[in-house]
């Protein structure tokens, strides 16, 4: 395992140094700055295991520092030194999010074992992410994710509502995930082992929906030329899921209704009705009551397919689910493109939570995959996003024009890596760990940085 990187916060330079001596003799990679404005910069760019922070400094404090690398990154753990005067301000920030903290003069016993701890709590909780993700990804229906409170209402209904023989609307913008909820429903149903048929409202002219749904007989229709089973004989005994149920033209809405109702279909061109076995889960993205008052949809069907209605919520309400999601979704685009993408840098990781997802879920899904693909190393950065994920100024890069401050950042990591490859002899590997970064994003940057030729030679073999 890599060692643990820890971001040192301290402006006092021989306390600095002293602990920066110290947690290298313990194992920890360390880098140091001076202030808290520095130490949102750095965990803006580098993933970091451990912040450990002073409390009281020039430029931005602690606790200040302290907000500002949670909004980056929520999941980073934050140690926060102090002295007995500012005690008081340390209780605070552990109230608003720090790990812990520690009293000066530090008892380094207790500091090994916070640190210790700290790095551990991170990395299990990321790990946890990614063996959520993988059980789900397991578990056949992988996108239903969420342990946002949003989501736990959603799951608790699903259950309470599948054991039933009820009707269920279910309603959400584009790209909730309706029919994976549709799905979930059929699997918790006691009709589980007979068949989840599925027809999209949206996607037939009306004569052929009305084929799909009830069937035909042969010769029903220039281009019948054999009898033909409906979508509600294919589902008998199971469940029929109708999709965008808001599109269906009002005709068929009242030979739906009949079918609803009387447990009964009737082929185009036969007198004969066929006894149908079936619960109706239906979804759509439009607001059904408006359609009714507008004349629209029929009132009587909208009350018999609203028994249970289901609000399936935006990805904008369940902002804590963006992580896992997102490290689900790299998951499985690495797997299906086979690529060796494994993580998101912590620049990529803040669009992403900082993005509306207008699309919801599949556009987050979307976004995902397309970094996996374009992305040249191990870590999704933000420029392997879409340009529509990004935040606005980045797009100034896109036109070589760099944000302001950026050009100094970009230096500043230029000319650490350039010190560093110096200093272990052109060794990339050895490189790379003390830069706490994987060697094929050592390779990536020095492209990027012109750097390549350089550092051509003094590859491990």
């Amino acid at each position: 395992m890599d060692k643990p990187h820890i971001l040192l916060v301290e402006d006092d330079h021989a306390h600095g140094v002293m602990l920066e001596v110290l947690l290298a003799q313990w194992g920890y990679a360390v880098e140091r700055v001076l202030d808290g404005e520095e130490a949102v910069a750095r965990v803006a760019e580098t993933p970091f295991d451990v912040v450990l922070t002073d409390i009281r400094m020039a430029r931005m404090d602690g606790l200040a520092a302290l907000r500002r690398i949670h909004e980056i990154n929520p999941a980073l753990p934050v140690l926060i030194m102090t002295a007995y005067s500012s005690l008081e301000s340390a209780i605070q920030a552990v109230r608003e999010g720090a790990y812990d903290y520690l009293q000066k003069p530090l008892d380094f016993d207790y500091l090994r074992l916070a640190l210790a701890r700290a790095v551990d709590h991170g990395r299990l909780r990321l790990e946890n992410v990614r063996l959520r993700a993988a059980v789900a990804r397991a578990a056949g229906e992988p996108e239903l994710l969420g342990t946002s409170p949003a989501m736990r209402e959603l799951f608790a209904t699903i259950s309470t509502v599948a054991p039933t023989e009820a009707t269920v609307l279910i309603v959400g913008e584009s790209g909730t995930g309706k029919e994976l909820v549709a799905r979930a429903i059929h699997r918790e149903s006691r009709r589980a082992d007979k068949p989840l048929v599925t027809i999209n409202c949206a996607a037939l002219p009306e004569h052929l929906l009305e084929s799909e749904l009830f069937g035909h007989e042969k010769g029903a229709f220039t281009g019948a030329d054999r009898a033909r089973e409906g979508r509600f004989v294919q589902a008998y005994g199971g469940t029929l899921f109708l999709d965008e149920m808001g599109e269906l033209p009002l005709p068929l809405q009242a030979k739906l209704l009949r079918a609803v109702q009387e447990g009964e279909v009737q082929r185009l061109g036969s007198d004969r009705a066929v006894r149908v076995d079936v619960r109706i889960l239906a979804a759509t993205n439009r607001d059904l009551p408006t359609e009714v008052a507008a004349g629209r949809f029929r009132e009587d069907l909208f009350y018999r397919l609203s028994v249970i209605t289901i609000q399936v919520p935006p990805l904008r309400q369940r902002h804590e689910d963006i992580v896992l999601l997102a490290h689900h979704f790299l998951q499985r685009a690495a797997e299906r493109n086979r690529r060796t993408v494994r993580a998101f840098s912590p620049r990529a990781m803040d669009a992403l939570l900082r993005h509306a997802w207008p699309g919801n879920v599949r556009e987050l899904q979307n976004a995902v995959e397309r970094a996996v693909i374009l992305c040249p190393g191990e870590t999704i950065e933000l420029e392997d996003l879409p340009t529509t994920v990004r935040p606005k100024d980045s797009a100034l890069e896109d036109k070589g024009m760099p944000r302001e401050g950026q050009g100094s950042l970009e230096e500043a990591e230029r000319v650490r890596i350039l010190e560093v490859l110096r200093q272990t002899g052109g060794n990339k590997s050895q490189a790379a760990r003390i830069l706490g970064i994987t060697r094929v994003t050592l390779r990536a940057k020095l492209r990027r940085y012109g750097l390549e030729a350089e550092f051509s030679r003094g590859e491990e073999a």
